[in-house]
């Protein structure tokens, strides 16, 4: 993505709203276009100003942050950059579910914060390194998939599926790539397809429907 990415910072902390604007404004590529103090005022600012991304606090009055990037998913463009903390793990399930592209812990530096700005733009998704895959885990064993709403999984080739696997175990494409024998490219390529073929938003939806139709199971690294 090139030019200038528009942020709507939403928090009902003043502070870290503030805190949050001014680091990222001091970027020369990013720009805070909106603030929002509750659920709903992000939702409205995001519907006026179509923001490429929205850090998005999951605790807020009027609307909490689920509600709000569920309502944002659905009618913009925007990529929803969820802030948690350790003892909000049982979020984590719902926010992705909503649609939210990653999660980013508050106690993060700056650089992690503007990196992960930028990564949720370009269209990656991004949870914190050190619980993407215990946060996912422990969310699919504590809602289990109900029968019968899973992905099919049958419109994808089988290296389509492999692909699938891998993510789903939380390797980058880099990662994917050495682990098939080809190129990042090629990762690429069978990524953008398989997310189209199975219409998902992304990554982070792409791991969930990799567990909810049994491709990978919780806790187990499954064998290529």
């Amino acid at each position: 993505m090139s030019g200038q990415l528009r942020v709507l910072v939403a928090d009902d902390q003043a502070l870290v709203r503030d805190g949050f604007s001014v680091i990222l404004d001091a970027q020369p590529d990013l720009t805070v276009v909106g603030e929002a103090g509750n659920g709903a005022e992000a939702v409205r600012i995001a519907l006026e100003l179509r923001p490429h991304v929205v850090l998005m606090d999951v605790r807020m009055p009027v609307k909490n942050g689920i509600e709000a990037t569920a309502e944002i998913c659905a009618a913009t463009e925007a990529r929803v950059l969820m802030l948690t903390t350790f003892d909000l793990d049982e979020y984590v399930y719902d926010a992705l579910h909503a649609g939210a592209s990653g999660f980013l812990l508050k106690n993060m530096r700056r650089a992690e914060l503007v990196s992960a700005v930028r990564t949720i733009a370009t269209g990656d998704s991004l949870l914190a390194p050190s619980v993407t895959r215990r946060l996912i885990t422990d969310m699919i064993e504590r809602n289990p998939p109900t029968p019968g709403t899973a992905r099919p999984l049958t419109l994808l080739t089988p290296r389509e599926t492999d692909t699938l696997r891998l993510v789903a175990r939380g390797l980058s494409n880099l990662e994917v790539a050495a682990e098939l024998h080809v190129s990042e490219n090629t990762v690429k390529t069978h990524v953008s397809n398989m997310l189209t073929k199975l219409h998902l938003r992304d990554r982070v939806q792409a791991v969930i429907a990799a567990y909810e139709s049994g491709l990978v199971v919780p806790g187990h690294h499954p064998q290529e």
